[in-house]
This record gives C-alpha cells, sequence and structure tokens, in this order.
C-alpha cells in the first residue's frame, strides 16, 4: 500500500475511534500524494479522500475516492457558480485515476482544492457547539485567535471549497477553520500534523467550554420530570416502545433503539428542553438522520401509561401537520417527493429516547447523532445562545437532489427488512435455522432459550447486536416470557414475528407415561405456546402493524403413532391453538400459521436429547440410521433438514403469504397418513 495512504488511513481510524472527534460515518479526511501512472509510467499527483458513506473509525482502502489532482483543480475553470454547483459532483468521476475507488462525496472539492497535503473535516460536539452559537465568530476568535478562521454557513459543495481554499491562502497561520452551524476542517503538511491541528481543535473548544460555561446551560430543573428509577424506567419503556413505534411508522415500518443514557433524561429533566428541542439538530450530519426536529412527550415521568399513549397520539398527529407545513413552506417544482412525516426521535421525560431508521443500526446511529446535538446544545447554551442554521437551509440539505440520488443507489431491501423476530428454543436445531434464515432475510432476531449462555452465543453467531440479541426465557413461566418480550422490545423497538419453537418430547408408550413427562411437555409446547402467544400479540396489537405467530407443530398433530401419547397430544394443542388465534387475531392483522415437521433427526435438539434413541428403538432401527429410516417412508424418499423448516417460516412470513392464515405447511418430505383433510 502507498505510504501516503497507509497514514491517512491510520490517521482516520484513530480520529474516528473517539466519539468526542467525530460521529459515526461523519466527517471525511483525505491525502495528497503521488504514485506512478500505469500509462505514461510518469508519477500522478492524487487525491486520495474518504468516499461518499463509511465511517472513519473502520475506513479502509477500498473506502476511498481517487482522483488526479490536475483534473480536480481544473474544475475551477468550468465551475457554473453556486446556483449550479450541483453539477460538480458528475465532473468528479472525469478526474477519477484507474477505477477511481469508492465514490466521491460532496466535500471532495473541499479536500482537493485547499492547498495542504492533507486535509480533516470532522463533526465534534465541541466544534459544533462554537458553530452553532449565536456569537460563534466572535468566540472563534476569542478562543482560538488568528489559527482559527470562522467559515459562515454555507452548504457543502465545491463553493464551500473554494471559500476554505481562500481562506488557507488569505492566512498563512491558520490551522483550520470553524464551520458556521456545522464542523470543523484542519489541515496540515504531514498527516501528523493534520491529526494534531484537528485535535488541537477540539481541545480548545472542550476546555473552553468547560471553563467558561454556565453550570445549568438548559436551565433549572423541571418538578417531575427527573429520571425515574432504572426499573420504573425501563417498565414504562418497554410499555411505550411498541406504540410510539408504531406511530413512527405510519408511513413506512421502522426498527426502534432505545436509551436511556444520563444526558438524555438530564435534558429532559431541565427547564429549557422544550424550547431547545424545537430548534431542531444543526451539523447536516445530524438532522438527516434526526429530523429538523424531535417528538417530544409533554408530561412528568409519573404520568400513567395509558395518558402517556393517549398524549403521544395527539402529539404525533400534530407532529405529521407540522412536518408537512414544513415541506410546503420550501419544496418547489424541483424537490424530491416528501419522504415521511412521522418522527426519527421520540424524547419521554423521565425514561429516555427512541429513535427509528430502517434497519438497527440506522435507528441507533441516529440516537448517537441526537445525543451529539444535546452536547452541542448544552456546549452553546453554556457560553452563549444555541443557534441552528436556518429552517429553509434544512430543508435544502434534507430534500437535496444529491441526497435523493444516493437514497435511489441504496439497494432493495431484503423480504424481511424492519421485521423483529422472537424465535423460542433457538439456540439450536430448528429454532436456530430458523433464527439464522430471518437473519439473512433483514430481520432483527431475537434468540430466546432457557440457557442464556447459549442464546447470546447463537446470536454472535449471526452478528452483532444491531442483527440479533440472545435472552433467557423459559416458556412455562409467565413473568420470564414477559421479560424476553420486554427485552425485545427494548432492543428493537418492537415485535413482529413470533416463532413458537420451544419444545421437548419424551416417548413413552400410555402405559409408563407419568403425570410428570404429561405436565412437562404440556407446560413447555402447550403453555408455553399460549404464554408467549399472548405476551407477543399484546405488543403487535398495541403497535397497530400487524404481525406473524408462528407455531411448530408436528406431524403428529394429525398422526397417531405408537408410544408417543403426551407428545402427539400436545401437539394437537398447539395445532389447535393455531386455529383459535389466527380467527381471533386476524381483525388486528395479525397472521397465525403452523409447520409440521417431521424425522427432522440431524442438528435437532429433541433427538439429540435421547428421543432419536427411543424413536429408534420403537422403529428397530440403529439410531444413526434414523434419518435415512424416516426419508424412506415418505413419499419424496428425502430426509428433512432444520434448514428445510427455516424455509417454510421464511415464506409463511413473507409478503407473498400475506393473506395466509390458519394454515398448517407439513416438511415431511410427504407422509400421506399425515396429509390435512
Amino acid at each position: 500500500m502507498n505510504q501516503t495512504v497507509a497514514d491517512l488511513i491510520a490517521r482516520s481510524n484513530r480520529l474516528g475511534a473517539d466519539k468526542r472527534n467525530t460521529n459515526y460515518a461523519g466527517g471525511n479526511t483525505s491525502a495528497k500524494g503521488t504514485e506512478t501512472d500505469p500509462v505514461t509510467g510518469e508519477p500522478v499527483e492524487l487525491l486520495w479522500v474518504k468516499g461518499s458513506g463509511g465511517d472513519l473509525g473502520t475506513l479502509a482502502e477500498k473506502n476511498l475516492a481517487v482522483l488526479r489532482l490536475d483534473r480536480l483543480r481544473a474544475l475551477k475553470g468550468v465551475y457554473p457558480g453556486v446556483e449550479r454547483e450541483d453539477e460538480m459532483v458528475a465532473a468528479f468521476d472525469y478526474c477519477l485515476h484507474g477505477k477511481g475507488g469508492a465514490a466521491p462525496s460532496i466535500d471532495t472539492a473541499m479536500h482537493g482544492l485547499v492547498d495542504a497535503a492533507h486535509v480533516d473535516h470532522l463533526h465534534p460536539d465541541s466544534g459544533i457547539a462554537i458553530a452553532t452559537a449565536a456569537d460563534g465568530e466572535a468566540l472563534t476568535e476569542k478562543i482560538f485567535g488568528g489559527r482559527v478562521v470562522w467559515v459562515p454557513w454555507r452548504r457543502p459543495g465545491f463553493q464551500l471549497g473554494l471559500d476554505i481554499a481562500a481562506i488557507k491562502d488569505a492566512h498563512p497561520e491558520a490551522i483550520g477553520t470553524i464551520l458556521g452551524g456545522h464542523g470543523i476542517t484542519a489541515w496540515g503538511a504531514t498527516s501528523g500534523e493534520a491529526e494534531a491541528n484537528s485535535l488541537w481543535i477540539i481541545a480548545e473548544a472542550e476546555k473552553y467550554l468547560a471553563e467558561n460555561g454556565r453550570p445549568e446551560p438548559f436551565g433549572p430543573s423541571l418538578d417531575g420530570y427527573g429520571a425515574l428509577p432504572e426499573a420504573e424506567r425501563r417498565a414504562k419503556a418497554a410499555a411505550l416502545a411498541p406504540v410510539i413505534r408504531g406511530l413512527a411508522s405510519a408511513d413506512r415500518p421502522q426498527v426502534g433503539h432505545f436509551t436511556d443514557d444520563p444526558r438524555v433524561l438530564d435534558f429532559l429533566a431541565s427547564a429549557e428542553h422544550p424550547r431547545l428541542a424545537a430548534l431542531g439538530t444543526s451539523c447536516p450530519d445530524h438532522f438527516l438522520r434526526t429530523k429538523v426536529k424531535p417528538l417530544v412527550l409533554d408530561l412528568p415521568a409519573d404520568a400513567g401509561i395509558e395518558e402517556s399513549i393517549a398524549r403521544l397520539k395527539e402529539l404525533h398527529a400534530a407532529y405529521r401537520e407540522d412536518y408537512a407545513a414544513y415541506y410546503e413552506r420550501h419544496a418547489d417544482v424541483d424537490s424530491p417527493a416528501m419522504r415521511g412525516a412521522d418522527p426519527a426521535i421520540a424524547l419521554i421525560p423521565g425514561v429516555g429516547m427512541f429513535s427509528y431508521g430502517k434497519d438497527k443500526q440506522t435507528a441507533r446511529v441516529a440516537g448517537e447523532f441526537y445525543l451529539n446535538a444535546i452536547n452541542v446544545m448544552r456546549g452553546a447554551e453554556a457560553v452563549s445562545t444555541y443557534a441552528p442554521i436556518d429552517e429553509s437551509e434544512k430543508f435544502r440539505i434534507e430534500y437535496w437532489a444529491l441526497e435523493e440520488a444516493k437514497l435511489a443507489r441504496m439497494p432493495k431491501p431484503k423480504s424481511h427488512a424492519t421485521r423483529i423476530a422472537l424465535v423460542t428454543g433457538a439456540a439450536s436445531g430448528i429454532g436456530k435455522a430458523i433464527a439464522t434464515r430471518l437473519a439473512a432475510e433483514g430481520a432483527c432476531v431475537v434468540i430466546a432459550d432457557l440457557d442464556l449462555e447459549k442464546a447470546q452465543g447463537a446470536a454472535a453467531e449471526l452478528g452483532s447486536t444491531d442483527v440479533a440479541i440472545g435472552v433467557r426465557a423459559d416458556v412455562t413461566d409467565a413473568a420470564a416470557v414477559a421479560a424476553a418480550v420486554d427485552e425485545a422490545v427494548l432492543a428493537f423497538g418492537g415485535i413482529d414475528l413470533v416463532v413458537n419453537n420451544a419444545g421437548l418430547s419424551i416417548s413413552k408408550p400410555l402405559l409408563e407415561t407419568s403425570e410428570k413427562d404429561w405436565d412437562l411437555q404440556h407446560d413447555v409446547m402447550a403453555k408455553g405456546s399460549f404464554l408467549v402467544s399472548q405476551a407477543a400479540a399484546k405488543a403487535m396489537i398495541a403497535q397497530g402493524m400487524g404481525g406473524d405467530i408462528v407455531y411448530i407443530s408436528s406431524k403428529n398433530s394429525v398422526f397417531a403413532g405408537p408410544n408417543n401419547i403426551a407428545y402427539s397430544a400436545v401437539k394437537a394443542d398447539q395445532a389447535h391453538q393455531v386455529r383459535l388465534l389466527a380467527a381471533e387475531l386476524g381483525e388486528h392483522g395479525i397472521r397465525v400459521n403452523g409447520i409440521n415437521p417431521d424425522g427432522v433427526v440431524r442438528g435437532s435438539g429433541i433427538f439429540a436429547g435421547g428421543w432419536g434413541a427411543k424413536r429408534a428403538a420403537v422403529y428397530g432401527v440403529p439410531e444413526e440410521k434414523l434419518g435415512e429410516y424416516y426419508a424412506q417412508r415418505t413419499l419424496l424418499k428425502r430426509e428433512v433438514l432444520p434448514e428445510h423448516v427455516a424455509n417454510a417460516a421464511a415464506v409463511l412470513t413473507s409478503n407473498e403469504l400475506s393473506h395466509t392464515t390458519g394454515l398448517h405447511i407439513p416438511v415431511d418430505a410427504g407422509v400421506a397418513a399425515a396429509f390435512l383433510r
């Protein structure tokens, strides 16, 4: 790797690793250097700059755009002016070196036109606090002297690059700028110098705010708005989460994230939070993810659940009207269509913050960005007055044609994108296969199992906690089931899909089946499925988004086999729960369906627990041949695996079968005696 590139990546990763320097996916860095042109064999000056999207903390060479400096600088000669500066983004493609790497971002001009070998553009909370202060220009001079120069707000683009380049030329003593309403830019002759200058600006801003800030920048405490005790706080959050998610998904389904970070709770407990929240965020990276302002519940922390829900619904209707009015105030004939009027951030005094996005990562990052905004408001109010960019400028960013084009390039969502699934008994066997398949189809998955360690291990195999989490759930215990559902809604915002898979089997004839055998199987599968369905349906109904409940029943629910009285009876119970719940929950848009597997030997937790040996003894075959035995008695002569059951679960819960409920699908390779009639 070119040493210049290696130094750039190392610097970027260090800067991005500390969220005091910049937010996730925010900011960009660059370096200028030379490489040999493979066509001419001569050295060529290049610019390496973080491409569109990506994150500094995880930046790799593939995330860099690579441009020829001579061609990039020559664009100044064809620049048509600020009214047409968006055209210059397309022109960057004609400056690419070789395959060009990542797509150049709107900030490419800033990096290419500034006469410095290394440039950093960052979004530190302390820097944005100065950038959004009403007297930010005077504060910049006071804090930094001539070393850092104020740049009035200008939308990112070619003209901003020209402006900063001119400032650099006019102020040879300067090491960077404060960009009004936005962030900071710093530069250096070496990678180390640029990094040191960036960190110095951030540290000096932090120091000034700490030494000169008012002790109560958000005003005095509001009586009754303080944080609830943790257990009460999280219980209220879990009760409100499905409702708020349903409201935030009025236009399109969203995944949620919850945080009760002390800084959020402190903000909501202070007198000035309604005024500041109404002003909205300022940095473009912030409000593109948080919308221009949040929805704020205007009730004290001890307000009841029903009262809070009623008020949230009123506030949501008002929010949508207000957002539509904002759009109408600023849209013109060329503006993209309104993307949705629901809030991305909901603030609940005494409880915390809910944030929303197209997937868990987007929702989580939106919350992180609003926490950045709270930090910014605290800093600006501590030494001045918070004064974000004008609403019209926010609209120009939010409904920018370039932003719309970026959204249009996003890949098509997978079949289960935005869906939140809870699968019981999912640490192994059929449950694990279903969880794996649903995650592969874009769902957020909660793996519930009696063994917490195994549940968490299975979740970790699927990816980060943005994809899956593991929770302990004893499905025979109503309180444990409710707790598992609460964990699901707090992790991902709500619940859309439940798979009742937890089970066990004891293979005995009637005269050897004890009352304990009978009760255990009925507690886990009949009672357990009932409890899980009940808790999940409550959350789904509160969401108002429909949902799916799937029962993993069995061929034995309709087929009378020998020496299997307790297991077959409980599977028949589960099969009829499907019909009963389909009839009851249809009015809420909740579909209830079942899957009847048979002969799933390989990978099955039930068979591994001794069931296989007992069934093999019943049929007079070696245990290791049991799967083959089951296959030979089917019409298709095929062995059934956990993945085949997972396929059925994925199809049943997809939009392809959106009008199907009360159905049982056999996944048994064809057992004629178990045909449904």
